[in-house]
């Protein structure tokens, strides 16, 4: 359980009754906290993108359901999981590209049928198990960070690494995942500086990836999406990290839009392209990462920027939010449990939960 009410290290914070969530949206001209003491305030905030990013939106939705629950007023057992469950599938439809999401769903939905006794028993394990999720989260974090530095390139003694989108501290728990390496790398001295890509349409590279290290002292430099060939090729960078929204049971990774582009660049200079994630972003269910649905985004994140129109318009726009990068350009898939080969990911199916 999170007791401290910062949420410049904790984007997401139970405070007795409500939730707190860092507006994503707004940064970084503007810090603003949004209390949430409503399911369907939940449900807006995760379809507006006020929370963002793989761990952070399951943590939210795991809140949202306890909000729900607490909302109903009703004592029937059958009844209550009825409308507790038409609330969890809500919840999942808001971001079905997001496995944690999923996953979240599936384990409140699980403990809630599992609880003996009354619907009050329920909803104080609903509360509880949010809570434990977060945990579990911050301890993902920190062990990724351990495991990705494990694997990083041994020379030079320090490192210039590139990231793509953000997977730092508001997008989990508070610590992140490709994030959590630079950060671990910084602490033990082997990093000189980040290179961050700005993550066109919505510039999650370069509005929220630096606030990581600016907190923190590391140096970053913002570039936009298309020099990261032009980096790789004049030799600065030694490896590239990138986060994951679905990993395939094949080891192709399903991520924001512009990672299987990145990946190309880093084979072809034969830069290491490392994806951290937890093991519960695997979906075995997925065979391969060709299966997956890419979702498009409205054509006016592309067509505009701070309300300036940049297209002519008549002009058409495509806005994918993501792509599917195959296993075989990923050197190493960074989770909990180790640094795993992408077509290793099979041995790890029962801790992938």
């Amino acid at each position: 359980m999170v007791d401290s009410v910062d949420t410049h290290v904790y984007p997401v914070v139970w405070q007795t009754d409500h939730v707190l969530l860092v507006d994503q949206n707004k940064l970084p001209e503007e810090y603003t906290v949004v209390s949430i003491s409503r399911c369907d305030d939940m449900m807006t905030a995760i379809r507006s993108r006020i929370v963002a990013g793989e761990s952070a939106i399951g943590i939210a939705a795991a809140y949202g359901v306890y909000l729900g629950a607490s909302e109903m007023r009703m004592e029937d057992r059958q009844a209550f999981l009825e409308r507790l469950e038409a609330v969890a599938e809500q919840l999942r439809s808001l971001r079905p590209d997001k496995t944690s999401l999923q996953r979240a769903m599936e384990r409140m939905m699980q403990v809630a049928i599992q609880t003996p006794g009354s619907v009050e028993s329920i909803r104080e394990r609903l509360l509880q198990t949010a809570q434990a999720m977060q945990t579990e989260d911050l301890h993902i974090g920190h062990a990724i960070g351990d495991h990705g530095l494990a694997i990083l390139p041994s020379t030079p003694d320090q490192l210039t690494l590139f990231t793509h989108c953000n997977h730092g501290a508001l997008a989990t728990a508070g610590y992140g995942t490709s994030l959590a390496v630079v950060r671990t790398a910084w602490q033990q001295g082997r990093l000189a500086r980040v290179y961050a890509g700005e993550t066109r349409p919505r510039f999650q590279g370069s509005r929220l990836t630096p606030g990581n290290g600016v907190q923190e002292g590391i140096p970053v430099t913002v570039v936009t999406d298309s020099a990261a060939a032009r980096c790789m090729q004049e030799g600065r960078i030694h490896a590239v990290l990138a986060g994951a929204d679905r990993i395939a049971a094949n080891g192709d990774v399903i991520n924001k839009i512009g990672t299987y582009g990145l990946a190309l660049i880093a084979k072809a200079h034969d830069v290491p392209f490392l994806v951290a994630a937890p093991l519960s972003t695997v979906d075995f269910s997925l065979p391969g990462g060709e299966q997956a649905a890419i979702a498009t985004a409205a054509p006016a994140e592309i067509a505009r920027v701070g309300g300036k129109l940049l297209t002519p318009k008549a002009v058409e726009c495509y806005n994918p939010t993501a792509d599917v990068t195959p296993a075989e350009l990923i050197t190493a898939i960074v989770t909990e449990q180790g640094a795993i080969a992408p077509t290793d990911l099979h041995a790890y199916r029962d801790q992938a939960r």
